[in-house]
Formats: structure tokens, sequence, C-alpha cells
């Protein structure tokens, strides 16, 4: 796959687009050992090496990045009230190239924690997100109050089938599509996994159970499974085997 020179200076972190022709045109930028000068040169980001002011730079078709989501932080670009998931990142991820490109699969309610993903990537959101694909989500839950153990056959037997969810705000009642649940030694706190992303369906849905969360968490989506290393707030490029269990 190739891409235009400065686009991936801009990329990488050098500025703007208008950052990067000035930049080629001081003779800093080097591909494979030889100096160029021409921003619509088409750089291959398999094959070829690039040097600014003598420094490697990495170079990649796309990014992508799992965080370990806090609660109280918006899933959103800006927000007049409360401080975004996207002010977590570093400098590095506030060029243009990304304000205009990264963007969230997804998104999380701003108590809600865990496996948020951050990418450039557009086509991998679509196949993520895309009600056609029935993309799994796996989430910790933390209940109100424990099932008996004579309640739980009952409970999975009705997420199974795909119960009534109850309208909330101005969002429809809604049938949720099968889910599984998988309860755990803890009495109070369960698994729960979706193939749908609607409006507080985790929420809503154990409301239909006559329950409330507590506490939720995302563990899981798709084969992709959130880094236990990460640390509220902290977040991390994917890596290869990680972006392949994703797009299985």
């Amino acid at each position: 796959m190739t891409e235009r020179l400065d686009k991936v200076l801009s990329h990488a972190g050098f500025g703007t687009r208008k950052d990067a022709k000035k930049i080629l045109r001081k003779g800093l930028v080097s591909v494979n050992g030889q100096v160029v000068r021409d921003f619509d040169f088409k750089l291959d980001l398999e094959a070829d090496q690039l040097f600014v002011d003598g420094q490697r730079v990495g170079v990649q078709s796309d990014l992508y990045l799992m965080m370990n989501k806090p609660a109280d932080y918006v899933c959103a670009n800006k927000d007049g009230l409360h401080q975004t998931v996207f002010s977590l990142l570093e400098d590095g991820y506030r060029t243009p190239y990304f304000e205009s490109r990264l963007h969230l699969i997804g998104r999380l309610d701003i108590d809600t924690q865990g496996l948020l993903l951050f990418t450039t990537d557009g086509d991998l959101t679509h196949r993520l997100i895309s009600p056609k694909t029935s993309c799994p989500k796996k989430y910790f839950v933390r209940l109100e109050k424990p099932f008996g153990q004579e309640e739980r056959a009952a409970v999975e037997e009705k997420l199974a089938q795909g119960i009534m969810v109850p309208e909330e705000d101005h969002e429809a009642a809604f049938k949720a599509l099968p889910a599984k649940i998988e309860w755990t030694e803890a009495a109070d706190e369960v698994f729960l996994t979706i193939t749908e992303g609607k409006y507080h369906q985790v929420k809503r849905m154990f409301l239909a159970l006559e329950n409330k969360v507590a506490g939720l968490k995302r563990v899981q989506i798709g084969g992709l499974a959130l880094d236990p290393s990460l640390e509220p707030g902290e977040y991390r490029k994917l890596t290869a085997e990680e972006l392949a269990a994703l797009e299985k």
C-alpha cells in the first residue's frame, strides 16, 4: 500500500501537511537513503524506509489503539461538561491527520469502564459495528443484587431467547438479540455477551430481569480481550496478532 509522503509525515506527528512540505523542501526527508523533496512522492508503507533529519520514522497505513477506559470520561472528541477519552491520548495523536481520521469503534457510557478501541481504519469500524456482522461484546457486570441459584436457569433461558428491553429516555423498547450470561464465584458478579450496542443496553436488559447494574466494564470485542495490565486511562497499540483476532 502506498501513501503520499506529506500525508505520511503528518500522520507520524510532523505537523500539518503544510508543515510536512516545509520539512521536505529543506531536504530533511530521505527514503531508502535518497533525499526526497517531492511531497507527491508515493511511499510504500510496507517496504520503504523513511528518515527525517537522520532519524528513522515508523509508518503504518492505519492506527489501532486499545484503551482501558476509566469512569467519568465521555466517548467523544469534545464535550463542554466532561473530560473526553481523547484527552487521555498523548500530543502525538493531536495532529490534523488524527483529528480528521482517528475515531472510536463503538462507545461506552460515561460510568462504564473497559475495552475501548481507537482507529483510523473506517473499513474495520464498519465491519465491527454493522448489525450484519453481529460482533460479540463481553461485559463484566456487578449487580445490585445476586440472582439466586433457583433463578439462574430462568435468566439464562430468557436471555438466550431474547428479552424485551424497556424504553428509556427517548429510546424505544425493543427485543434484544439472544445473549449469553456466565456466572462467577461471586454471586453478584456475572459476564454478559451481547451482539448489539443500543443505548444503555446492558443496564436496560438487567432492568428487564428485575435487577440493576452497579458496575459495568467491557472486557472483550470479538476475539480481542482487554489487556489486564492496562490501568484505567492507559492505552497501547494493538499487536499484529490482536488485530488479526479482532478481524476474524
